[in-house]
């Protein structure tokens, strides 16, 4: 699924117009940025939480040369799912075939 395919799905389950849903994702996603910059952590119970994760700076190793090299400091998000999510069963979809057509 991807953006505009979500961005349909939240307009219809929250009776939406498709452009008051983007701007409910977009405020959504900017938010979220913003508070894992700040260095907040953001929970949604039973769905999951999302935090900001500092890696440290070490040396690493150029693979085409060998040369040491050293790495700078990086800080990523992470999501971590919650109980939820977890004990979510996926089941592989299978494919419907249309009915076929008389003639």
């Amino acid at each position: 699924m991807n953006k505009s395919e979500l961005v349909a799905k939240i307009a219809e389950g929250a009776d939406l117009t498709k452009v008051q849903a983007e701007k409910a994702l977009n405020s959504f996603i900017a938010e979220t940025t913003a508070a894992l910059k700040a260095g907040d952590k953001i929970t949604l119970v039973g769905f999951g939480t999302f935090s900001a994760v500092t890696r440290a700076a070490r040396t690493g190793r150029n693979p085409q040369t060998g040369k040491e090299m050293k790495i700078a400091a990086k800080t990523n998000g992470k999501f971590a799912p919650g109980k939820a999510l977890k004990d979510l069963n996926a089941k592989p979809v299978k494919a419907v075939k249309a009915p076929a057509k008389k003639k």
